[in-house]
């Protein structure tokens, strides 16, 4: 039994506390459990916990408080040019649901759920009879919002984060650090000016875009790769990849700011 799914506040901590083991089958009792209040048994079912209730258990504070809830950010923004609303959950379990009216993005947003484990719920309706610049734009300034959001104060948080992603003859290599400084360090040669109907040109415009409203300092890197469809989507991997351990919780931090400076903000 793993004890990092027991409150080390109450049971691990107790002076009184008897484990009794016992034999392991299938939904047969590991450990009988008793306390001076009350006994309680734990079945190996306690083993498939969902894995935001295991997370709450590995990351509390010193008072038991949990640090992963409410890790929510919400945008609506509106223009002449386009409507877009954005909802992220960076504690969420990938839950993809985007629709922009920009195919080949939309697939792209998939690829930030799935593999960065973000619920990301994104509607977008904009020009595209003229081009696909604004509403790729705007998605991608509310998506940094939204992320800027959800951060908060940034308390407990890796803040770094780095993944190489391969997608067959494909390699890209993403770092970036939740600094609150905005930068981003492109570097892909794309090779056809578009995949489907999507210009490729907005590729760089849309991190750019994400990473001056979100803070974000992002180096994008190609170390292969000859399929524009391959190098693309395998930066959207990578990103997520290396967004995901950024935005996770560090328990040896107990709670703290991960900075020197006791401060992490969007200057």
């Amino acid at each position: 039994m793993d004890a990092r799914l027991l409150s080390s506040s109450s049971i691990l901590s107790s002076p009184q506390l008897l484990l009794k083991p016992k034999l392991i089958g299938p939904n047969k009792p590991l450990f009988s459990i008793t306390t001076p209040f009350r006994s309680l048994t734990l079945s190996s079912n306690h083993r498939h916990m969902s894995s935001q209730t295991a997370r709450a258990s590995l990351n509390s504070d010193d008072n038991g408080s949990t640090l992963t809830s409410g890790r929510i950010g919400e945008v609506k923004r509106v223009t002449k040019e386009t409507n877009v609303f954005v909802k992220i959950n960076l504690d969420g379990s990938g839950v993809a649901d985007s629709t922009t009216g920009i195919p080949f993005l939309d697939h792209m947003l998939d690829q930030l759920a799935s593999h960065g484990l973000f619920d990301v719920h994104v509607r977008a309706t904009g020009d595209i009879h003229i081009d696909d610049h604004h509403t790729n734009e705007d998605v991608a300034l509310s998506i940094g919002t939204a992320l800027l959001q959800a951060l908060g104060d940034r308390k407990g948080i890796n803040r770094f984060g780095d993944f190489s992603a391969p997608l067959d003859e494909a390699l890209i290599h993403v770092s970036l650090d939740l600094s609150g400084r905005p930068h981003l360090g492109y570097d892909l040669q794309i090779p056809t000016q578009r995949v489907g109907t999507y210009d490729t040109q907005l590729v760089e415009h849309f991190f750019q875009s994400l990473v001056n409203t979100s803070g974000m300092t992002l180096h994008i890197r190609q170390l292969a790769g000859k399929n524009s469809h391959h190098i693309i989507e395998a930066t959207f991997k990578a990103f997520a990849r290396a967004l995901r351990q950024a935005t996770e919780y560090d328990p040896r931090r107990r709670g703290t700011i991960p900075s020197s400076k006791g401060v992490l903000s969007r200057s």
